[in-house]
């Protein structure tokens, strides 16, 4: 119950993002926040203030000349009876209306207004979000001191559109919002922490690659709640499809040998996630040209050469961080082969992750679902996790990250 007590005054602006806040609602209702929302006409083209009255078990206002809300000035009351005030989405429009003063409804009235803070989480498309009249904007009213999350970047609700402006994920803009009304809810403040993620591609000709079926789900995961408990995270991400986390600083890369120099560039740091399944082996030499079929001939035999193992070379680092998480993404053995690569590796937690088709976990099987079966090795012994979605294994695994480098 993080936010117990506290009360937002939440702004829904009119974007295809609006459906978020109603997951929004309830992140922030299951902390102990009390929410109060106001939607602008826009909004309501995506959603209805039945469902979001409905979440925030509270009136809805839409209108600044409805008689009985006005009645004892409500736009004033709204705008001051809040510990803060949270725009989302922040449309380019409402930005606009909010840097130079326009008070045309009751959402920029309520801006205009108040005397709290304000966070705005942006989204719109990425065209809009680089336009100079939009970065005019951000920087009038980051100087009146607004705060902002996001945007993040990745795929937009238009087809073929990509680039920065998606909205920050309801987590992130609670954890925003708990790095301003609790921050004892951000208990890895000023821990600097070095994440990777995904698979490597290991180039055998122009066209063709050694890569395995990581999705970069899990580690993208992990970086993220770290970073919403406040952490300086430097996610190291190989080729992927999923988008950048918002609040984390992200070099991205193709191979073994990329990624082990991005992540040395990144030390000191007081912690190690190595979620990232990198290829153990590469083809010794790339050809210039895409090797062909030759008819009566064998297929060329291919060479293959060991990548840099980056959990070992970190964890027996001159710089090494004082904590190391590796995971090992086993189909058997997989309590045996962890406590082995916690050994060998110089790791201090091993997260065992059950890939095998008997597992039960996922359709297939096999890397690149939406659940984990984990178990933690360490030193200590064993610890079973449930199944779980990967947001769960992230958010607990960062929780046990922080008791780690906190002692708490």
């Amino acid at each position: 119950m993080t936010l117990s007590g506290k009360r937002i005054l939440l702004i829904i602006g009119g974007g295809i993002a609006a459906y978020k806040c109603l997951d929004l609602i309830r992140r922030l209702r299951e902390r102990g926040a009390s929410v109060r929302c106001v939607m602008t006409s826009a909004a309501q083209e995506f959603i209805t203030p039945l469902a979001v009255g409905a979440l925030s078990a509270d009136h809805v206002f839409t209108d600044l000349f409805d008689r009985q809300d006005e009645h004892d000035i409500g736009h004033i009351r709204l705008s001051r009876e809040a510990d803060l005030l949270v725009v989302a989405p922040a449309t380019a429009d409402l930005m606009a209306k909010m840097a130079n003063g326009l008070a045309n409804d009751l959402a920029s009235t309520v801006l205009m207004a108040t005397d709290k803070k304000v966070l705005v989480a942006p989204a719109m498309n990425p065209r809009m979000w680089a336009h100079p009249a939009t970065a005019r904007n951000r920087t009038t009213l980051e100087a009146d001191g607004i705060a902002f999350v996001g945007p993040a970047r990745g795929e937009m609700a238009e087809s073929g559109e990509a680039g920065e402006g998606r909205m920050a994920e309801p987590l992130d803009i609670v954890a925003a919002i708990e790095g301003r009304l609790a921050p004892s809810a951000r208990p890895l403040a000023g821990r600097r922490i070095v994440v990777t993620s995904g698979p490597t591609h290991e180039p055998i000709d122009p066209v063709r690659y050694i890569a395995n079926r990581s999705s970069g789900k899990q580690g993208h995961a992990i970086a993220a709640a770290l970073a919403r408990l406040g952490a300086d995270v430097r996610l190291v991400a190989g080729p992927v499809n999923v988008p950048d986390p918002a609040g984390v600083k992200v070099a991205h890369v193709e191979t073994a040998r990329q990624m082990k120099d991005a992540v040395e560039a990144a030390l000191p740091a007081d912690a190690g996630v190595f979620v990232a399944a990198v290829a153990d082996w590469r083809a010794e030499g790339e050809t210039g040209q895409k090797i062909k079929k030759e008819e009566g001939k064998a297929p060329p035999a291919l060479q293959m050469v060991e990548n840099p193992d980056i959990l070992a070379t970190i964890g027996h680092h001159p710089q090494r961080p004082g904590l190391i998480v590796g995971f090992a993404a086993e189909t058997q053995n997989l309590v045996d082969n962890a406590r082995r690569k916690l050994a060998k590796k110089g790791a201090d937690i091993i997260v065992a992750n059950d890939v095998s088709h008997d597992s039960g976990v996922n359709a297939t099987g096999v890397m690149g679902g939406d659940r984990n079966l984990v178990r933690i090795v360490s030193a200590d012994g064993v610890e079973e996790w449930p199944e779980m979605t990967k947001d769960e294994v992230a958010a607990r695994l960062a929780a046990l990250i922080a008791e780690r480098l906190t002692g708490e």
